[in-house]
């Protein structure tokens, strides 16, 4: 399924670009420690930014592809171009019969907007519209109250706390995770033409 564009009230969801301002968009979103405080790794350099876009680029390509790491921007009715600068990324990787986990990352400056909330709802639409998927998974680092929010606020449900599941930095931290199915998706489905 490529190339890949959903569209929310405000933001769309799109494939990376192999260009300086998408390397430089990543490079702000993963380079800033802030942002990646409850991810499981910590800042990346530029050219580590510009590799993954590389390898995003390839997924994207792969004859039976299995993960979307997809750039988050703001819609051309906003003001801006409709390749705009991306704004964070948004990932879905299948994982077995009809599953999938999920994932949002958004730059600090975008924080407190509900962007999160469209981006993720984006790709609930996707997942269980044009992929036919039946469950989605997402883990959050506890002290990620924010996200939690989020994922409860679409029907989300926990299922449990995942004991030292990450070490990073020297230390073992605790996630929960969460999931939603098919038949608890209160929102549209995307369909399948193009994504």
């Amino acid at each position: 399924m490529v190339p890949v564009r959903l569209t929310g009230p405000r933001l769309a969801v799109r494939e990376y670009h192999h260009t300086e301002e998408d390397v430089d968009a990543l490079h702000a979103l993963f380079g800033d420690p802030e942002v990646t405080r409850h991810l499981p790794f910590g800042p990346s350099g530029r050219e580590d930014c510009a590799d993954q876009i590389e390898l995003y680029l390839e997924e994207a390509m792969a004859e039976e592809r299995d993960t979307y790491r997809l750039a988050v921007t703001r819609l051309a009715d906003a003001g801006e171009p409709d390749d705009a600068t991306p704004i964070g990324q948004a990932s879905l990787t299948l994982e077995g019969h009809r599953a999938a986990g999920i994932g949002c990352v958004l730059a600090r400056g975008s924080w407190g907007r509900g962007y999160a909330r469209e981006t993720v709802g984006l790709l609930c639409g996707l997942a269980f519209g044009a992929l036919d998927l039946h469950r989605l998974t997402a883990r959050v680092a506890v002290a990620n109250a924010a996200s939690v929010r989020v994922l409860t606020g679409l029907g989300f449900r926990p299922e449990g706390r995942l004991r030292q599941d990450t070490f990073k930095d020297g230390t073992w931290s605790d996630s929960y995770l969460y999931s939603l199915l098919a038949d608890e998706w209160p929102g549209p489905a995307v369909p399948g033409e193009g994504g």
